[in-house]
């Protein structure tokens, strides 16, 4: 190989189906998955009334506290399972603003160490599959990498694209050929057409490379918007969450004659400006909104909540069980009252 300078090859990596094979899912296990898959689906095109919650750490950084949160998801599962449908938020590599800070338990399996990759795609499948194996329930990631989504294809039932990558055309391309559902976030800057424009491009076929591929996509209907707030030139957090936010988006889907006017709602972020506390009034806040307009209602599909299984955030090496290493998140007890209080509501 021809060195690059500012490039060190270290390694590489197993293809995606030989990870696959060492660390199979089971028939079982799959046939778990695509029974959530169809019910999370009906959600999207309208066929089911129910509401999807994506609900979890900012960050999955260990799997013990990941497993045990989900086990608790499980259980509150069952009360709510005539109106909501609980996804884990399992997400195992985080964006950085800057390039610093905890990139996710893809790049570091132990937040205290060096990052290793190779044990990183490990970890991050054996999560998503135990989390599946023990409690039942599919999960959701962000889809940072494309390329390694393969890894993770047949364990997903949910993905988000950030607000940094939706524009990028490879993960328009790639969310193009998935079949569960994929959102979209608006970009940092609140361009609400960005995210249309995004949404469009997944919706329909496309024929590129991938993975050093040449592939062909159907296109993949159930992508839909996520609204997460933005940040204004002066560099505050601004909602858009508001009645008038979600009238506009509805009109603005209607326009651009899209499939499947859906809607999924970011309680944290730039929304809530990263006051976590106050996800349970935003979503409550949508929920009024619902009550006063049939399209709003029709377009909300739920919500995404981050939650841990303590309130708020900190630093790596602190040691508290279950409190996020990167963004602060909603407690346990104030998040099951959340989820109760939203399946009373809608």
């Amino acid at each position: 190989m021809i060195p690059i300078k500012n490039m060190n090859f270290k390694r590489k990596l197993p293809i995606p189906k030989d990870i696959k094979e060492q660390y199979p899912l089971s028939k079982e296990l799959a046939n778990k998955k695509e029974q959530r898959d169809a019910e999370i689906a009906r959600v999207f095109t309208g066929e089911s009334d129910k509401m999807v919650l994506v609900v979890g750490p900012c960050s999955a950084d260990r799997e013990d506290a990941v497993l045990e949160y989900a086990s608790r998801l499980a259980k509150l599962q069952e009360e709510v399972a005539e109106r909501l449908i609980l996804v884990p938020r399992v997400y195992t590599n985080k964006p950085r603003t800057t390039g610093d800070g905890y990139k996710g338990l893809l790049h570091q399996p132990n937040p205290e160490k060096d990052s290793d990759m190779l044990e990183g795609v490990i970890a991050i499948r054996r999560l998503h599959t135990s989390v599946l194996a023990q409690t039942g329930l599919s999960t959701a990631d962000e889809m940072l990498y494309p390329d390694n989504y393969r890894y993770l294809s047949d364990l997903l039932s949910y993905i988000a694209i950030g607000a940094r990558s939706v524009e990028n055309q490879e993960h328009r391309l790639t969310s193009s050929g998935i079949d569960v559902p994929v959102g979209m976030k608006n970009p940092t800057s609140g361009d609400i057409s960005v995210m249309l424009n995004s949404i469009m491009a997944a919706q329909h076929p496309h024929m590129f490379i991938y993975r050093g591929w040449e592939v062909e996509t159907t296109g993949n209907l159930l992508t839909h918007a996520i609204l997460r707030g933005y940040v204004n030139q002066h560099g505050e957090s601004l909602p858009n969450y508001h009645y008038e936010d979600l009238e506009g988006l509805y009109h603005s889907y209607c326009e651009r004659g899209l499939a499947n006017v859906a809607l999924i709602v970011d309680a944290n972020h730039a929304n809530s400006a990263k006051k976590y506390g106050e996800q349970p009034r935003i979503c409550k806040e949508v929920l009024h909104s619902c009550r006063h307009s049939g399209d709003v209602k029709k377009m909300v599909k739920g919500f995404m909540i981050e939650s841990y299984l303590e309130d708020g955030c900190q630093k790596i090496g602190d040691g508290v069980y279950g409190k996020s290493i990167t963004d602060p998140c909603l407690g346990w007890e104030k998040t099951q009252r959340l989820i109760l209080d939203i399946a009373d509501l809608i």
